[in-house]
């Protein structure tokens, strides 16, 4: 019994210790900068509640002058590049749109059976475009993202689409009946959505092969894959179709094929843009 006592002494005093006891415990972690913005030249920071369209401005003025049009080299055209040339009058949004509508059918044909879309609505695009060139022609475009082409992966809701991430199914089990978050930012800025970009199915691969809607070819040589799962995203981007795509990446769908088909893959910090209509939340 003596015995006994002592060991639920010793176990009290334990526990009584460890109950109390101050136990640093130093963070796995220690960031080496501090937590506050450090300001950089042509860096703006945006403002909250800023619209859609004052963001797009703000980050277009923090942008280098233009590389000189005449110099040689081929060069593809960028997003001001577009806004100057609507500006000016040189082109339309018309113009654009119904190239790029030729251009998507010559790539979808036999001869190239490219597969970069999986669906895009030509009298919808060409709707789109209508109404950004009148806004041209009042001197009242909403941003310099007016009039631009801008492809969307099929895994994010974009009306007037089914969003099928890739499969056969899943635009049936569950219809789109809004623009996820991102679409309507660009779509508040007057960019022309000109469809949904193939991907590799349900996004669970990396090579851009999908048995339902036709595997993506690299631009590049058509022979070869162009990376996935945003690979329609990454290889009509490449092939000058537009110059900028939505893609979604969680372990490299944006970087991958941005990398195998020679463009720019950004994948923004994680909870730093709305995943809200995005199929598979990245």
């Amino acid at each position: 019994a003596q015995q006994e006592l002592e060991l639920d002494t010793e176990f009290d005093l334990t526990l009584q210790l460890v109950s109390d006891a101050d136990i640093p415990e130093p963070p796995l972690f220690t960031p080496t900068h501090t937590w506050q913005d450090i300001p950089e030249q042509n860096v703006s920071l945006a403002k909250p509640g800023w619209s859609p369209a004052a963001r797009a401005q703000e980050a277009i003025d923090c942008l280098p002058d233009l590389a000189d049009p005449s110099s040689p080299g081929f060069r593809r055209w960028k997003i001001r590049d577009f806004a100057k040339a609507y500006s000016s009058g040189e082109i339309t949004p018309v113009m654009v749109a119904r190239r790029f509508l030729a251009a998507v059918e010559e790539c979808s044909g036999p001869d190239l059976n490219m597969a970069l879309f999986i669906s895009y609505d030509p009298e919808d695009i060409v709707r789109q475009a209508e109404e950004s060139t009148l806004r041209y022609q009042q001197g009242a475009p909403l941003s310099a993202m007016d009039g631009v082409l801008v492809a969307v992966k099929d895994e994010i809701d974009c009306l007037p689409y089914q969003t099928t991430g890739g499969t056969s199914w899943l635009g049936k089990m569950r219809p789109c009946v809004a623009d996820a978050a991102c679409v309507a930012q660009l779509r508040a800025c007057g960019a022309v959505l000109a469809g949904k970009t193939n991907m590799h199915e349900l996004g669970a691969g990396t090579s851009g092969i999908n048995p339902h809607h036709g595997s993506t070819r690299n631009p590049y040589h058509t022979a070869r894959v162009s990376g996935g799962s945003s690979g329609g995203s990454a290889a009509a981007v490449c092939a000058g179709l537009c110059p900028v795509a939505l893609g979604a990446d969680g372990g490299g769908s944006v970087r991958m094929p941005a990398a195998l088909c020679g463009v720019v893959g950004f994948k923004p910090t994680a909870g730093r843009l709305s995943n809200s209509g995005c199929r598979f939340s990245r």
